[in-house]
């Protein structure tokens, strides 16, 4: 949790961190994970092995073979299937958040970087007082008044995640609004809305970008978490976290029931955190002149 205000700090790598070469594997092999797990969601929306609602106590715990390839759970459910459902509940939750926030966000990020001084750290300000409500917490606060369920999850790590979008869009437009094309546009009597639309959102676009793929990353742990503390994903829905705390009284009877959703969570993290360090690099200027 604590890395949803961390995202920012990890935008601008120091000259010579990396070559284009290793930002070019960085990238395919961030985005091969991705696009597996992506892969995975799409097919399990029209096909699965076993229906995930299907209760089978005479295959219960049931090891790999051929009819269950990574086994079945304490209730008789296919692993694999529940796997590939899993990763719909977790590309939806990080699209859902992620969108929050970066709608949020990023307007507030260019707001106070062009309103005054003093109204931009007043903004900034209370940015920071959200940053101290980790989404756990507010996890809690939502599932006491709407109940326990994916949305408020959503809901949660998408708000959590709003002061990270804002401190690094902020960052960029200042030195955007610094730049002489839109010192020029402001004195030709352009209005701020159309400064903002024209010339900092498309230069502070790379950022967001940027922090979109952190941020994922961050909102699938995050996800997880709240599924394995019972403030997430509801019981029957399947989820990598639900999964995890399903399996969690078997752990010395059955280890793999931990082990799969596991390292699923940890190759999604490790994927959008390749993909978003990828990208990082490749909008980093100081590349263009290394090899």
């Amino acid at each position: 949790m604590t890395g949803l205000s961390r995202g920012a700090e990890a935008l601008l790598p120091p000259p010579g961190r990396r070559t284009r070469r290793g930002t070019e594997a960085t990238l395919l092999v961030g985005g091969v994970i991705i696009a597996v797990i992506v892969l995975l969601a799409l097919v399990s929306l029209v096909w699965t092995p076993y229906d995930t609602g299907e209760i089978n106590p005479s295959e219960r715990l049931a090891l790999s073979s051929d009819r269950h390839w990574l086994g079945t759970d304490k209730f008789g459910r296919d692993v694999f299937s529940l796997l590939m459902v899993g990763s719909q509940t977790t590309l939806l939750v990080g699209l859902v958040s992620v969108g929050v926030a970066a709608l949020v966000g990023v307007p507030l990020g260019i707001l106070s970087a062009m309103v005054p001084k003093w109204w931009g750290e007043v903004i900034i300000r209370a940015n920071d007082l959200l940053l101290a409500f980790p989404a756990l917490l507010l996890a809690i606060m939502l599932t006491a008044v709407h109940g326990q369920g994916v949305v408020t999850a959503m809901i949660a790590i998408g708000i959590a995640t709003i002061p990270s979008f804002a401190r690094v869009v902020r960052s960029g437009a200042i030195g955007v609004m610094k730049t002489e094309y839109v010192l020029a546009a402001r004195a030709a009597g352009r209005r701020p809305l159309a400064i903002a639309l024209r010339h900092v959102l498309p230069n502070v676009a790379s950022l967001v970008i940027v922090q979109a793929s952190v941020s994922f990353a961050i909102a699938v742990l995050a996800e997880a978490a709240l599924s394995y503390l019972g403030l997430g994903a509801p019981p029957g829905t399947p989820s990598w976290g639900r999964m995890l705390q399903e399996g969690q009284e078997l752990l010395f009877v059955a280890p793999r029931l931990e082990v799969f959703p596991g390292v699923a969570i940890a190759l999604a993290v490790l994927g959008f955190n390749l993909l978003g360090d990828g990208l990082r690099d490749r909008f980093d200027p100081r590349l263009e002149d290394r090899r």
